[in-house]
């Protein structure tokens, strides 16, 4: 193929059986860098999407752990279901649809060399939910070989020690209601731990979803990342891009906090959701930054730039779309054995859900 210099876009002759398609489509998404000014509403989002989204983020957390600050039930239930939807919505639109823009059959890359030979974008997705799932199952033999088989549902309603405004025990410890539970060792009744078995449990659970959700972030990481950069160097889109951006990486936030609220992190580990929240806040204000940085000479649209976020988001879609769907979706609703005794607040999770993933599609219309 003829590179971009050889290539004149103002004179193509489209009934020449020679005009290569590839130089049209390339040409025509290769728009360069269209950075053009407003420094310092760029510098201000910086600031403004890291308070923002990072709050956000830490919201459920802070909700889930510091009970005496009353801070209502519903609300929490809101910011987790909201959060759920919006992770799905987010691999679908912001994640799946732009991967296939940028390395699909149909893009200047999906046309070129060998990544004209096999449906790259689509392989990609299905990588990343097959890793996670490989994680997760990893994961879960490691811990039956070490503290004997547990269910998942077992080892969460022995080891949350404040009430899940989701649930409907009155108590720190979530009543079980799906059959008597029982310890590791199969011995006596969960209402009845020792220390030990606390310690155990504890750490049972914390081990058993600390991989998948690291998976989680760093696959939204991944997306803050180029959504970022390209906030640094876009044109007249900018002033649209910004406040749809804060809310944007605000939903994905909330995303993030209600998955790792679910987490039981042991008292050792407090630390690491502050770290793990942070790390989601700083990703897109430094990207940003970096953006300004390069804001002459960085090109969004390049065929470089499309390979990179092109692949980055395919892996990211694929590991979000098994997320959503097995460890949020199915675990939430159909794993639940006793979710449909409760048809009110059923229909209110499900509304949010359907409201989280409602308004994420929707902002995909500009990011």
């Amino acid at each position: 193929m003829a590179t971009s210099r050889d290539f004149d876009p103002t004179s193509v002759n489209l009934t020449d059986p020679n005009v290569d398609l590839r130089e049209i489509i390339c040409s025509l998404q290769t728009s360069g860098n269209e950075y053009n000014g407003n420094l310092g509403a760029r510098i201000s989002s910086i600031f403004v999407i890291f308070v923002v989204s990072t709050a956000v983020t830490l919201f459920p957390v802070v909700a889930r752990r510091k009970p005496a600050w009353r801070i209502p039930a519903g609300l929490y239930i809101f910011a987790r279901y909201v959060g759920t939807g919006v992770i799905i919505a987010t691999a679908f639109i912001h994640l799946l649809d732009p991967a296939y823009e940028e390395i699909g059959g149909a893009s200047c890359v999906g046309l070129t060399g060998y990544w004209a030979e096999f449906p790259w974008c689509p392989a990609l997705v299905l990588f990343g939910a097959v890793m996670t799932f490989l994680t997760e199952l990893g994961a879960k033999c490691y811990i039956d070989e070490k503290y004997g088989v547990q269910t998942e549902r077992e080892i969460r309603k022995m080891v949350v020690r404040q009430p899940d405004p989701a649930a409907h025990g009155s108590s720190g410890i979530l009543e079980p209601s799906c059959g008597q539970l029982k310890t590791n060792a199969g011995e006596k009744p969960t209402d009845v731990l020792e220390l030990e078995d606390w310690e155990s449990l504890e750490k049972m659970a914390y081990m058993q979803q600390i991989g998948a959700f690291l998976i989680l972030e760093f696959g939204i990481i991944f997306h803050s990342v180029i959504i970022g950069l390209n906030l640094g160097v876009v044109g007249e889109e900018f002033n649209t891009l910004y406040p749809v951006l804060v809310f944007h990486q605000s939903f994905e936030g909330l995303g993030i906090g209600a998955r790792m609220a679910l987490i039981p992190f042991p008292g050792k580990r407090n630390w690491l959701p502050w770290i793990l929240c942070l790390a989601y806040g700083l990703t897109t204000p430094l990207s940003i930054a970096i953006g300004l940085g390069l804001r002459t000479t960085y090109e969004p649209n390049s065929f470089t730039a499309n390979v990179v976020s092109g692949v980055l988001d395919s892996l990211s879609a694929g590991i979000l779309i098994y997320t959503g769907f097995v460890d949020l979706l199915a675990r939430d609703f159909l794993f639940e054995c006793d979710r449909t005794r409760h048809i009110k607040q059923l229909v209110q999770m499900v509304f949010y859900t359907l409201l989280g993933a409602g308004i994420m599609a929707l902002l995909g219309k500009w990011a």
